[in-house]
Formats: C-alpha cells, structure tokens, sequence
C-alpha cells in the first residue's frame, strides 16, 4: 500500500506525491525484505502541533521537525507507521542550512521511512549512516524524476 500524504491544517507544497509514494515502497522492500504490506501516512502540520506530540508522547518540550511513530504490532510482515512533518521547521531549516525548501522535505520525509525501516540517529556513527541514506534517496528520487 503507498504511502499517503495529509496536510490538515497546512499545505507542504510537496511535489510528484504518486512516484514519492512509489519510491517510499522501494526504500521499506530494501531495507525491510520481510514486509509484505505497508501502511504509512505522513501528517504535515505546523510547530505548534509539532510540539504538543513531542511533549505528550515523547517528554521533550522543544520544537522538532519531524516525530516517527511505528504502530505496527507483533506481526513481523506489516509495517505500520504515522510521521508528522512540521512545515514550518523544514522551511527554517531549509535557511539555516542553506538548502532548498523541497529538498528539505525530502530529506525530512525519508528521514521519518529511514526510521521506520530500522535506522537509528543517537549515536555519531548512526547519525552518519542516516544522513548517508538520507542523501542516497534523494539522490535516487531525483534521478527517477528525470528518467520519466
């Protein structure tokens, strides 16, 4: 099953959602060979959201860009996951870091599948591989934007 996108309260302006949601698949079939279906919504929302999950859920009472639940049960076959995006911290982080607004979101976006898929960011070294992989998807997203 793709992966859905949902802008309740805020538009995140996200492009090419069908090949996005395609490509989502491919990243959970490599990572995750024993998943045989896929259940995973992507919530964009602003910080004000953002927050209340982080301290409700989490304890953290700091502003983020993005929170990662994995609802899936005991069954080993399906993966079930809820990501919430706060727009407004991909476009201020898009500055800070001076990348562009889209390819922020991405990250962001296969930041929250990475996890789901098993991939930690605690230590230094996992840290590293994310942002390995991270890069890796869009690098590969984009190239499949162009081969269309």
């Amino acid at each position: 099953m793709p992966a859905k996108f949902h802008e309740p309260s805020i538009k995140s302006g996200l492009k090419n959602k069908r090949k996005l949601s395609a490509f989502i698949d491919k990243i959970i079939k490599k990572h995750k060979k024993s998943i045989k279906m896929a259940q995973i919504n992507y919530i964009f929302c602003d910080d004000d959201f953002l927050l209340q999950l982080n301290k409700q859920y989490l304890n953290h009472d700091t502003l983020t860009d993005i929170i990662t639940f994995d609802l899936s049960e005991t069954d080993e076959l399906i993966l079930i996951g809820e990501i919430y995006i706060s727009i407004e911290r991909v476009k201020e982080n898009a500055l800070k870091y001076g990348v562009n607004y889209d390819d922020e979101l991405l990250r962001v976006i296969f930041h929250g599948i990475l996890h789901l898929c098993g991939l930690k960011d605690k230590k230094q070294e996992d840290i590293k591989l994310m942002r390995e992989n991270e890069d890796r998807c869009i690098e590969e997203f984009k190239k499949e934007l162009v081969a269309v």
